[in-house]
């Protein structure tokens, strides 16, 4: 009995000491709804390249508007000139169009409708995305800055784009691929099943097909590309896409880590082809959950063989990417209880005693900033430098297995340059769904 109690004293101790040493390294934040002084507060990261901002969960309000906040600050003051988010390339291309003051293409589909339609189609991204049209107003278009979709699941809407596009500027191009891409049309609603029927033998692989379209594209660059240099460079991009969710969805059934590997690979060589495209100065704003932002060398995800965004970003760029990850300890979240169910507002559980939101909710600063970086701060690392869960909530939160499902052990100072730490938190405010008929007046988002 006298061992365990001193062990518990030990632990109490040890625990007192990690909080006190956040406490001391932490800068408390005002609330992100007043954005000018809680974005100035992250000025140190300016000089990047590359800022990625994560969330702990897919749902919560406070997350959203302080990436917002930062990412305002991060254009108006120092110059990036692209937000790219975890989020599909044909919805994202809705919003771009219209931050960019360009007219919308026809289309019967309005922005972010598929599931889980709460995370980019919610009250917090429409103000970020009035703010930024507002911002666009007036400069020349090759000034005006970028809201792009990195994401892979858009099989059915990327294959629409590229025939939609061809059918403009060489229609026997067109005929061709719909021929091609005729291959994946039984699955373009539920495209999982295709991979399903390759895997039990059931249908041969649309690989060569789909390969076939890009490269034809591709070989034409120069002679599309001269007619409209920006419908080209979106059409290119949407055939990359249906090759890479072709590959995607053929592989998901043979493990996670190969798919999620496949995934956050062509996130990373997205966002290096919108650097590349937009020029040497280029600097871009990334918005993606933890588990895609955070190195994930420090994680146990690395530590099983997966790799994200953040780990190669932090390879391709050194100290020019910055890693900024956010974490709460309760409060509610927008979420399902399984994928494709209706979306619940949720309570959050208090962290467990042995997670590092446990840490920083005993550092008792109800809003902080934690910067990792630099000299002054190796104590700091150093007393976080052993591994400790940390959570995870995407879309799905299970809070009766919230131990199994939404814990990970992660090195903190290794996996983030950054934290960023409200410790209670409320859901993101979803917004109505689609209208019923055609192309919103009010677009892109249909309000």
């Amino acid at each position: 009995m006298g061992d365990l109690v001193t062990g518990r004293h030990a632990a109490a101790r040890e625990a007192e000491n990690l909080a006190r040493a956040v406490r001391e390294a932490s800068r408390s934040l005002p609330a992100p709804e007043r954005s000018d002084e809680f974005g100035e507060q992250f000025d140190a990261f300016g000089d990047a390249r590359v800022v990625l901002l994560g969330e702990a969960t897919h749902g919560t309000s406070e997350f959203y508007r302080a990436r917002a906040a930062i990412t305002r600050r991060l254009i108006s003051k120092h110059g990036f000139d692209i937000v790219a988010v975890e989020a599909d390339w044909p919805d994202a291309a809705r919003i771009d169009r219209y931050v960019r003051h360009q007219s919308a293409r026809p289309s019967g589909e309005e922005a972010f409708t598929r599931f889980p339609t709460w995370m980019w189609r919610n009250a917090e991204v429409r103000e970020f995305v009035d703010w930024l049209r507002r911002h666009n107003d007036g400069k020349p278009a090759g000034a005006r800055v970028e809201f792009r979709g990195l994401d892979v699941y858009s099989l059915g809407g990327s294959i629409d784009a590229v025939i939609g596009y061809l059918d403009g500027v060489d229609p026997e191009a067109a005929r061709l691929a719909r021929k091609r891409y005729g291959c994946l049309t039984p699955w373009q609603a539920e495209p999982a099943h295709y991979g399903r029927d390759v895997l039990y033998g059931r249908k041969d692989t649309c690989e060569d097909a789909i390969v076939s379209q890009l490269e034809a594209l591709l070989a034409r660059r120069l002679d599309y590309g001269a007619q409209d240099g920006e419908d080209f460079f979106d059409a290119a991009q949407n055939a990359r896409i249906v090759r890479a969710a072709e590959q995607y969805y053929r592989i998901m059934y043979r493990g996670s880590s190969e798919s999620w590997n496949l995934r956050d690979r062509h996130m990373f060589e997205t966002l290096r082809r919108l650097l590349a495209r937009r020029g040497a100065g280029a600097k871009a704003v990334v918005w993606a959950h933890n588990s895609h932002i955070g190195n994930a060398a420090a994680t146990a995800m690395g530590w099983q063989g997966e790799f994200n965004i953040g780990e190669l970003c932090r390879t391709a760029f050194g100290e020019d990417a910055a890693l900024v990850g956010f974490g709460t300890d309760r409060g509610t979240v927008a979420a399902a209880s399984d994928w494709g169910g209706r979306m619940e507002i949720m309570q959050v559980r208090p962290a467990r005693d042995d997670s590092i939101e446990r840490v920083f909710r005993q550092a008792g600063v109800a809003r902080s900033l934690t910067d990792m970086r630099g000299q002054g701060r190796r104590a700091l690392r150093d007393s976080l430098a052993e591994p400790r869960l940390e959570r995870a909530i995407g879309v799905v939160y299970r809070p009766e297995s919230e131990r199994t499902s939404h814990y990970f052990e992660a090195v903190l100072p290794e996996q983030f340059d950054a934290f960023v730490w409200f410790e209670e938190t409320k859901a993101v405010t979803p917004l109505p769904g689609p209208a019923s008929h055609g192309v919103p007046d009010t677009y892109p988002f249909g309000l």
